[in-house]
């Protein structure tokens, strides 16, 4: 079948247009590579091949008549399981919603659906996105396509991991600390957390309602662009949307970053940075020096209050947006319970992981009087510092160059023991978030045990246009994006 699972949706949209594939034949490709893989990636918590198949074959039809509607018509994808489809299950993998099917679709969704793309399944997570390895999942254990003794990354592993595994051209996650770039950087594949409130979260079930944000995985920047163009403007719905932001990021993307600025900061470079993460940040700076973009150091000195700003704040959150799921309304309940309170106590305590339930405890802590000063009032004041940083940061730059991760994918197990170990995946990541600007996580090789290096491209409010531009010119060279994960046959 023309090996149609691994070509990008730019690819899959000429072959159709010049008539050389059908989207029957597309799709049958993906679900035959879903069949193949899913065995031992687990990257899907919910699949709906049969629903898609039967959509692509009304669509054969509707296109050979008609032409394709856009770049995204008919062609498959995959949303993270923590986004609402009427209907379908919406678990966030964990127990207390292995049961939920909602009444409504997020509004990511319905823009896809609009563009004519189809839903091909719901993918794996940590719970309630509370991971950086897809260890906390109730329900799978997603394995990394590059090697299976080796996790995805977190939370949305399981988009990572169906991208790079060809079981999706492309997926939607959610990004709340690096949710989407690190797993990107660990499976190697482009992840992109756009501008805070520039794409909707209508739908998107909470977890830290001031830094979450749904953002796109492609096997290419082009097609990151592409499906970032389809979900992105205001939404009534979202309160948190912000007016409509016109941002073009597919006409100049190849125009090159001649007389760009590109900052470097040393406070990247610290302790416990892998040496070929290095090796490949510093083939970067000359291949954008190369390219006639201007490499300028830059201070950055919140690096270390970053992470502890950013679990107190987000614990916080997820302590009050979790207290919803109680056994009543939706949701798993327990069977036995004396009372109302039991029934609360034993429906949360049984639902909830050791992980979720470590966060909301952690939050709960935080926001208690006495406590409410001295914990969540300060990160927040350091929230702040941050993100008069990164504005004085980019009034000498126009994009930050840094490693996406400090290492590349690490073992099951070796980091459950030690949550402040696995915390430190994101060290790189969360000021992003913090700060509510935009990123991307795109592939700059392997190392030595030919697991995926992700190199990260951050810039101001609504610089995505510049950023992907950046992306694209260093892919251009490297042909990183080009690598391709080895199949994993049962």
């Amino acid at each position: 079948m023309k090996d149609l699972a691994n070509k990008t949706v730019t690819e899959l949209h000429a072959l159709m247009a010049a008539g050389d594939t059908t989207p029957s034949e597309i799709t049958k490709a993906v679900a035959v590579r879903i069949a193949e893989e899913e065995p031992v990636v687990e990257a899907y918590v919910t699949t709906l091949v049969d629903q898609a198949e039967e959509e692509a074959s009304a669509c054969d039809a509707r296109v050979k008549e008609h032409g394709l509607a856009g770049t995204l018509d008919a062609i498959p994808y995959a949303l993270k399981d923590n986004m609402c489809t009427d209907g379908i299950l919406t678990t966030c993998s964990s127990k207390i919603l292995s049961n939920f099917k909602p009444p409504y679709n997020c509004t990511v969704y319905n823009r896809l659906e609009d563009k004519g793309g189809i839903l091909i399944g719901k993918t794996n997570m940590d719970e309630f996105a509370m991971g950086s390895s897809c260890e906390t999942s109730a329900l799978r254990r997603t394995t990394n396509p590059w090697n299976p003794e080796y996790v995805p990354g977190g939370s949305s592993g399981g988009s990572a991991a169906a991208v790079a595994s060809g079981m999706a051209p492309y997926a939607l996650g959610s990004d709340t600390g690096g949710s989407i770039r690190q797993p990107a950087a660990l499976c190697g594949v482009v992840g992109m957390k756009p501008t805070y409130g520039l794409v909707s979260r209508y739908g998107l079930v909470a977890f830290a309602s001031s830094l979450d944000q749904i953002g796109t995985f492609t096997k290419d920047v082009e097609d990151c662009a592409v499906v970032m163009d389809a979900i992105v403007g205001h939404d009534a719905k979202d309160s948190t949307s912000v007016p409509e932001q016109h941002i073009d990021m597919l006409t100049g993307l190849k125009s090159g970053v001649k007389g760009m600025k590109i900052g470097i900061s040393q406070a990247f470079m610290g302790e416990g940075l892998q040496d070929e993460i290095r090796k490949s940040l510093d083939e970067a700076i000359r291949v954008y020096t190369e390219l006639g973009a201007e490499i300028v150091d830059v201070d950055f000195t919140m690096l270390d209050y970053a992470l502890p700003a950013y679990y107190l704040i987000a614990s916080a959150e997820a302590s009050s947006n979790l207290a919803r799921y109680d056994g009543v309304r939706y949701g798993v309940r327990a069977e036995d319970y004396d009372g109302l309170v039991d029934m609360y106590v034993k429906s949360r305590s049984e639902g909830f992981g050791d992980e979720v339930k470590r966060r909301i405890m952690l939050g709960t802590y935080a926001l208690s009087a006495g406590y409410y000063d001295a914990y969540y009032k300060k990160a927040m004041k350091v929230r702040t510092l941050i993100i008069q940083e990164y504005k004085k940061v980019y009034q000498s730059c126009d994009l930050l160059l840094t490693p996406t991760t400090a290492t590349t994918s690490f073992k099951f197990g070796e980091r459950t023991a030690n949550p402040l170990a696995m915390y430190l995946s994101d060290l790189y990541t969360v000021p992003v978030n913090i700060a509510g600007i935009p990123a991307v996580s795109i592939p700059a090789g392997l190392d030595a045990k030919g697991l995926p290096i992700g190199l990260q491209l951050a810039g101001p409010a609504f610089s995505e246009d510049t950023i992907l531009k950046a992306a694209w010119a260093y892919e251009d060279q490297t042909r990183y994006t080009d690598l391709r994960a080895p199949l994993q046959k049962k």
